[in-house]
C-alpha cells in the first residue's frame, strides 16, 4: 500500500562546513523530517555552471562546436560541449559567452538560453544553465586556463546525436544539454 503524505518538507536546522576547496563546498546539514525525526545529509555548494551548444553550418552540413578534454574523476576523455563556472555575481549568459571564447575560440554575438536545471538535487546545491548559438565569429585563439588541455572539435550533428551517452560522450550534464537543445528545436 503507498502512503501519501502531503507535507514533504525538511527542516533545516543547522549546517557545518565540511571542507572547503577550489571547486565546491562540502557541508553538513541538521535536519526534522516531516514527521520529526532528525537526520544529517551531506550538501555540496558550488557556484552555477553554464554549457554552451554552439552550431555552425559548412557546405550545407550542421556540425556543433564541441571540446574533448580529461575528466580526472572518470579517468577517461570526454566530449563536451563547451562550458564552465559561473564566476560569483557573473550573468550565466555573459559566463556563457566567456566559457566558449575561452575554450573555443569562437565569439558568440547572441546566446538563447535553453534550460536552467539542477545537476543533482539530491547532492548539489547550484544550477546548471544551458544555452545555444549560431551566431559565430572564429577568432582562432583559446584563452585557456593553467590546467586546461581542450581540443576543440567540429562534429557532425547528426554524429553528436547517435553517440550520446556512450564512450566518450558519456557526461550525464551533455545528455541534458543536447535534450535542452532538442526541445528548443523542436519548439521553434
Amino acid at each position: 500500500m503507498i502512503t501519501k503524505r502531503n507535507n514533504f518538507g525538511w527542516q533545516i536546522t543547522g549546517e557545518k562546513k565540511l571542507l572547503d576547496t577550489v571547486v565546491m563546498t562540502l557541508t553538513e546539514q541538521q535536519t526534522v523530517s516531516p514527521e520529526g525525526n532528525p537526520g544529517k545529509y551531506i550538501v555540496m555548494n558550488a557556484n552555477d555552471w553554464v554549457v554552451v551548444v554552439p552550431t555552425i553550418s559548412s557546405n550545407g552540413k550542421k556540425y556543433f562546436i564541441m571540446v574533448e578534454q580529461w575528466r580526472h574523476a572518470s579517468k577517461s576523455i570526454s566530449i563536451e560541449f563547451p562550458g564552465g563556472v559561473v564566476d560569483k555575481g557573473e550573468d550565466p549568459e555573459k559566463a556563457g559567452k566567456r566559457e566558449l571564447l575561452e575554450e573555443t575560440g569562437y565569439k558568440a554575438e547572441k546566446l538563447i538560453h535553453l534550460a536552467s536545471m539542477s545537476p543533482n538535487p539530491a547532492l548539489f546545491s547550484n544550477t546548471i544553465h544551458f544555452y545555444t548559438t549560431t551566431s559565430l565569429k572564429n577568432t582562432n585563439t583559446q584563452h585557456l586556463d593553467e590546467d586546461e588541455f581542450i581540443q576543440i572539435k567540429k562534429i557532425p550533428v547528426e554524429e553528436v546525436y547517435s553517440s550520446m551517452g556512450t564512450g566518450s560522450y558519456s557526461h550525464g550534464l551533455m545528455c541534458a544539454a543536447l535534450f535542452s537543445y532538442k526541445q528548443h528545436l523542436d519548439k521553434n
